[in-house]
Parts: C-alpha cells; sequence; structure tokens
C-alpha cells in the first residue's frame, strides 16, 4: 500500500521559488570581480535566474547538458546555480585553482557546452579554449561596459546582454527529481580527477540535513557568508541552504583577504560563516594585530582539512566565537559529520568538552557510517579502535560520472572514503588519517594528523605537514616539516622536545625541516604526495 501525499518532486528550483514568495524582500549583497558591492533581493535574484532560464533555451540546452563555470561567489554565480539546474542541464562548477592541464581534461571530459565566467579568469579562459573545441562559447560574467579586448576567445559573450536580451516570464518544468543537477569533480591528487553527479533529490535532502540545529543550526534570522567558494564542493550546500530558510546572503567574490572579509562581517552583520582553517588563521592573526573583536559573527563552520585544536581556543576564548568542527569530501555532497556537543557532555569539564570539539563530530542526519579493518570486519565504537571509514547515505556518491573504472563501494554498498577514523561511544568521529598517509612505525600506527595539529599549536609556527620516510629499523619513521611564521625563530630541537608529554614518546617525529612553504592541492589540502616526492631520499 502506499501512501495518499501529493508526490511533488523535489527540485532545486523550487528552493529559489520558495525564498522569491516568501522571503522576496530579504537581501543578497555580492562583491563583484570588477569591483564594488552589488545588492538586490531573492525575489529579484529569482527573475534574472527565469531570464537566464530563457537564455540557456535560446542557445538550446537540454536536459541533461553541462553548462561550466569559473566564477567566485558572486549573485551572477548564483543566478547560474538556479537558472542551469532549473531547467534540467548540470550545472559544472569548475575549481579554477586546479593546474590547466586538470581543467582542460575536465571541461572536454564533461563536455561542457558552454562556460560561465569571471573577468579575473579571462587570463586562464584564454588559455584553456583553444585546447577545449566542444565549447560553443565563452560568456563572461560582467556588464557591456567592463568587456575587454580578447583575440584569444573570438566569441567572448556578455552575460548581461544575455540576459537582457530575454524575459523573466518562464515557468520552471517539472521533472524526476534524481535528474542530474550539478556536477563536481575531485582534486585528483593521485590520479585525473573525478566527477560526482548530484541529483536534485540529493541536493534538497543534503540542504535540509545542513539546516538542523545540530548542524549548521541557521535560520531566517541569520546573515550567512560562504567563505568556502562555490567552485568547491557547492559551497557546502550554503547557496542552497539559504533561500530554503530565508536568510540574508552575503556573498565575498575574489576577496578573500582577511581585511576584506572582516570588513563584510562587520558592514554586513553576519552572525554564520563556513571555510577552511587557513582562512581563519589569516582572519584570527589580522584581528589580533588590529586588537579588534566580531560585533554580530558568533559561529562558524570548519571543514575541508582538520581544523588544529590551538585555531577552535583562539577563536572562542578570543574572539568569542563558536566554531564547529565538520567533516566530508565531494562524494558526500559535501556534509558528513558536524561536532556538535550532546547534552550530557555539556556537563562535563571545559577540557574534556574541548577534548571531544577536536573530533570531526557525529553524523548528520542522512549519513550512516562505520570502521572496518582491513578483512572488512566492523570495528567497535570505543575511541581506540581505528580503521577504514565507510558511509552510506542518499546523498552520497554511487559511482563517479562517466569513470571507466569500478566504483568506490564494499559489495554491499558502503563508499570507501579514504579515511582512517575512530569513534567513539558516543558516535562521535575522529579522522586519525588519510588511509594513504598514515605512517606505520615498528608495526604501530602513528597519526600524522594529530602531530601536524600539535605542532601548529607552538606560537611560531605557521603551518606544518607530517609524512611517513622510510627507516632501516623501524620501516617508517615521521619527518615535520615546518613553516615558521614570519618574524619568528624557533629550532628543530626546541620543536621536538613541544612534544614531550603530549604524544607517546615512539609517535614523537624522528627529525624536523624547515621550509619557506608547503605544498597544497587546489582546494588548500597539504599535498603529501609532493611531499613524500620531495623528501624520497631522506636519510634520518
Amino acid at each position: 500500500m502506499l501512501g495518499l501525499m501529493m508526490n511533488e518532486p523535489l527540485r532545486i528550483a523550487g528552493l529559489l521559488e520558495h525564498a522569491a514568495k516568501w522571503h522576496g524582500e530579504t537581501e543578497i549583497v555580492s562583491r563583484l570581480a570588477e569591483g564594488g558591492v552589488h545588492r538586490y533581493t531573492y525575489q529579484q535574484a529569482h527573475q534574472r535566474a527565469k531570464q537566464l532560464a530563457n537564455a540557456l533555451t535560446a542557445l538550446t540546452i537540454q536536459n541533461g547538458d553541462r553548462i561550466g563555470t569559473l566564477a567566485w561567489n558572486t549573485h551572477r554565480h548564483f543566478e547560474l546555480y538556479y537558472g542551469i539546474s532549473g531547467i534540467g542541464a548540470v550545472c559544472h562548477t569548475i575549481n579554477p585553482r586546479l593546474f590547466a592541464e586538470q581543467l582542460i581534461y575536465i571541461i572536454n571530459h564533461a563536455e561542457d557546452r558552454f562556460i560561465f565566467f569571471d573577468i579575473t579568469f579571462l587570463p586562464l579562459a584564454e588559455k584553456l579554449a583553444p585546447h577545449c573545441p566542444k565549447v560553443e562559447a565563452w560568456i563572461l560574467l560582467t556588464d557591456r561596459a567592463h568587456m575587454p579586448e580578447t583575440s584569444a576567445l573570438p566569441d567572448i559573450r556578455c552575460y548581461e546582454d544575455l540576459l537582457a536580451a530575454h524575459s523573466a516570464e518562464f515557468e520552471w518544468p517539472y521533472f524526476d527529481e534524481n535528474t542530474a543537477s550539478s556536477l563536481c569533480y575531485t582534486s585528483g591528487t593521485t590520479d585525473q580527477p573525478k566527477g560526482v553527479l548530484y541529483s536534485h533529490r540529493s541536493t534538497l535532502l543534503h540542504s535540509y540535513a545542513a539546516a538542523l540545529p545540530d548542524c549548521f543550526d541557521c535560520s531566517a534570522r541569520d546573515v550567512i557568508l560562504p567563505v568556502v567558494p562555490m567552485f568547491h564542493v557547492n559551497a557546502w550546500g550554503i547557496p542552497y541552504l539559504a533561500p530554503m530558510i530565508g536568510c540574508k546572503l552575503v556573498l565575498p567574490g575574489p576577496g578573500l583577504d582577511a581585511a576584506s572579509l572582516f570588513e563584510l562581517f562587520e558592514n554586513e552583520k553576519v552572525t554564520f560563516s563556513a571555510g577552511v582553517p587557513t582562512i581563519w588563521f589569516g582572519l584570527l592573526t589580522f584581528m589580533r594585530e588590529k586588537k579588534t573583536r566580531f560585533s554580530t559573527l558568533h559561529k562558524m563552520i570548519v571543514g575541508g582539512a582538520s581544523c588544529p585544536p590551538a585555531l577552535l581556543k583562539a577563536f572562542d576564548e578570543e574572539l568569542g566565537v563558536q566554531i564547529r568542527h565538520a567533516w566530508g569530501m565531494t562524494e558526500t555532497s559535501p556534509l558528513g559529520t558536524v561536532n556538535t556537543l550532546k547534552s550530557q557532555q555539556l556537563r562535563l569539564s571545559a577540557d574534556e568538552q574541548f577534548a571531544i570539539q577536536t573530533k570531526q563530530g557525529r553524523t548528520i542526519f542522512g549519513v550512516d557510517m562505520k570502521i572496518v579493518d582491513d578483512e572488512g570486519r566492523e570495528l567497535p565504537h570505543d575511541g581506540v579502535a581505528f580503521g577504514d571509514l565507510l558511509v552510506r547515505g542518499p546523498f552520497i556518491v554511487r559511482d563517479y560520472f562517466r569513470s571507466p573504472h569500478p566504483g568506490e563501494l564494499t559489495a554491499d554498498g558502503w563508499f570507501r572514503t579514504g579515511d582512517v577514523a575512530t569513534i567513539d561511544p558516543a558516535g562521535f568521529m575522529k579522522i586519525t588519517d588519510r588511509s594513504k598517509d598514515v605512517i606505520k612505525s615498528g608495526g604501530e600506527w602513528i597519526s600524522s594528523i594529530e602531530l601536524e595539529n600539535l605542532a601548529v599549536g607552538h606560537p611560531s609556527v605557521a603551518e606544518a605537514a607530517v609524512i611517513g620516510v622510510a627507516h632501516p629499523k623501524w620501516s617508517e619513521r615521521p619527518l615535520l616539516v615546518v613553516v615558521r611564521k614570519a618574524g619568528f625563530e624557533v629550532s628543530k630541537e626546541e620543536l621536538l622536545a613541544y612534544f614531550e608529554g603530549k604524544v607517546a614518546r615512539w609517535w614523537t617525529p624522528e627529525a624536523v625541516e624547515f621550509v619557506d612553504e608547503l605544498p597544497h592541492t587546489a582546494t588548500g589540502k597539504l599535498l603529501k604526495t609532493k611531499l613524500r616526492q620531495d623528501f624520497a631520499d631522506y636519510i634520518f
């Protein structure tokens, strides 16, 4: 027997329809790539998204066609999210921080018909275009006054001209909620990037889960500024979540330096933000130098990489901002866990609470997880046993887009994340390492992440990485690679002494090397494959 409820499909366009109807006067504010600040409302955004839908229809875009974007967090990129997916096409957000060879591969693999791009990416577009023959036109996200001269893009078009030529009268089509909506590629540190193809259903379910109190805990009363880029896993779902709850949305454009962000936080009275640790370290340094605090910001999500305990403590104690640690990946849409304490843990001491808050957190609704050993046997949730982390759920990837290789699913349908983790009795998960980064010394495992987090807590350390290096006796030993803070000095001996009493003696790094900078992936994560190459012949 089936239920007798309306069979209304979950559609991304429905989010913006809802916001335009019930939160129509709420603002969307964005810094433009051309300079200046743009303001309009959800109602106006909806009208322009419908103009875009008419324009795309006139360009013969059909259900399933891929449309690429090379753009910052701006109102125009927001319109693309809805105008493209709303007609049944696929919004392919492209990460401009990838290498040119990877970008060419991604655009050709996706078979993007058009690319919409910000003016700051004009040199990149000129470089890519000759190698992307299936792209029919490159459309610059600007107005006629800012259109540049370029001979490398013979069929360059103006976004505002495109919209102006079409009416805002448009009826969003209804289609199966499992229709593909958007496409993101993994950063591809060890292989070619792989495409994760989301659906309207998975996106809306993820948005519902993200808004829950134990997750982002947002409502129409909030002002949200996503620092995480819209080209990185859909800005962690915030461009969908914001119109769903009807909150004011502030988009920072290309200005991600600490001074620009702080100005937006204060001028727009931002209450909630989300981004990677490197952004927040820069903002913390800026605010320490200026001896200032936030007037409205009181909560933020940190993800994309493990959040060092020193950062959690500094934002709480110095700035009065609560950080919630989160974990996820492109393949999980991306949210998997968020660290929110349960009521019984609020009775613990401050130190005990803090120890829990440094973990990646509990699963959000829609995500199940377990840890297994090398034979696939499930391990206990005792906070001690650690194994390969597996997840499943309605917004977890089933297979990669147009992939010739087998998927990452187990025989019983779990996705292999590639992370190694523990789960404690209260359900809090802690990433101990990537499976390829964990260090095995004398038959015992050492967490490189835990050592890195400790090293970053030293007042003279700006950034740190730990890799396993071959050792004649112990198979592998940890090597600590450090970037000093500008103007600070610290010796190898001081750093090694800093670990005493904080970890088991045999976990202490065998040696320390200082470098000017560490290699990173396009999404800001440490590129340990490059470090392992650089130190392949290292001798202790």
